[in-house]
C-alpha cells in the first residue's frame, strides 16, 4: 500500500474498535488508582479536585500515556477537521503503538509497570486487556 493511501475500511473498524477499548481501559484504570490514591492519602472530596489531581499529581503521570493515544487516535479518525487526511500508515502506527503500550512488564516502561500491576489486582483489567488483545491481534501491521 502506498504511505499516502487513505485509512482503508477494516483498519478504521479496528482504530474505532481500539479507541472504545482504551476509553474503557482509561476509565478501570482510574478508578483503580482513585481507590489507592485515596487508601493512601485520604477521601477526594469532589469531582474538581479528582480532575486536578488526574492532570497534575504524580500519581495519576503515568495514565497521561493513555490519554494521549485516546487524543491521538481521536485526531486521526477526525479527517473532517483536518488539513491532512489520516492515511492507512498513520492508523497503523497507532495500532503499533497500542500494542507497545499494552505490553505489561514489571521492568519496562512506568506505563508498561503499573499496567503490570493493575493486571495483578483487578479481574475487570484481565477481561479488557484480553479483548483489546483480540483488537490488536485483529490488525497486524
Amino acid at each position: 500500500m502506498a504511505e499516502d493511501s487513505p485509512v482503508s475500511a477494516i483498519t478504521r473498524v479496528t482504530v474505532t474498535q481500539l479507541r472504545q477499548g482504551l476509553l474503557r481501559l482509561h476509565k478501570i484504570l482510574l478508578e483503580l488508582e482513585r481507590t489507592a490514591y485515596e487508601r493512601g492519602r485520604g477521601r477526594i472530596s469532589n469531582s474538581y479536585e479528582y480532575l486536578q489531581l488526574v492532570l497534575k499529581d504524580p500519581w495519576f503521570d503515568w495514565l497521561h500515556r493513555l490519554s494521549e493515544l485516546i487524543v491521538q487516535i481521536d485526531e486521526t479518525l477526525d479527517t473532517a477537521n483536518s488539513d491532512r487526511p489520516a492515511t492507512e500508515e498513520d492508523a497503523l502506527a497507532l495500532i503499533t503503538r497500542a500494542k507497545l503500550l499494552l505490553t505489561p512488564s514489571e521492568s519496562g516502561t512506568e506505563f508498561q509497570k503499573n499496567y503490570f500491576l493493575a493486571l495483578q489486582q483487578s479481574p475487570d483489567v484481565v477481561l479488557l486487556h484480553s479483548e483489546m488483545m483480540s483488537i490488536l491481534g485483529a490488525k497486524s501491521s
